[in-house]
């Protein structure tokens, strides 16, 4: 069968991280960032003729943490603070979310690169389960804004 690759970008969020490792740049505070991921599906065609239907997070039946992939997106990354979980003032971020300050969000790693990694990891067993192993994510494109951006590619 041919091989199809189709894109969808997601986009319209508000995110706010740091990058506590890099102690010598201005990305070591709190900062925030209109963000985007474009997300690479790679597939043979199904009935409809489409890899993936694009409004497919929204009519899923299965799902990423117990929510649907569009309800997962937006409470990861709208209007949120993502933090990484080795960040050294962790337990400060933690008694934030508690007291309602922000809405704390805490994954292995931030930055374009860890946020790329992180959500390939988190969608790609749920297009797997969705398309029963006939589509798999090629890659996600992570963008900071409309400059920086970093990609996470599947390899396999």
């Amino acid at each position: 069968m041919k091989k199809f690759i189709s894109t969808k970008r997601f986009s319209g969020f508000t995110c706010c991280f740091r990058q506590w490792r890099a102690k010598h740049t201005h990305c070591s505070f709190l900062h925030g960032y209109a963000i985007s991921f474009k997300v690479y599906f790679e597939g043979d065609l199904d009935e409809n003729n489409w890899v993936w239907d694009f409004g497919g997070m929204k009519r899923a039946k299965n799902k990423i943490d117990g929510m649907r992939p569009d309800e997962w997106i937006k409470y990861m990354f709208d209007h949120t603070v993502i933090i990484a979980e080795d960040d050294p003032f962790l337990q400060e971020f933690i008694k934030m979310n508690e007291n309602k300050i922000i809405q704390l969000r805490i994954i292995p790693y931030v930055g374009a690169e860890g946020f790329a990694e992180y959500i390939y990891n988190k969608l790609s067993e749920f297009i797997k389960l969705e398309t029963s192993s006939r589509v798999n994510i090629r890659k996600i494109e992570f963008s900071e804004n409309e400059n920086n951006s970093a990609i996470y590619l599947n390899k396999k």
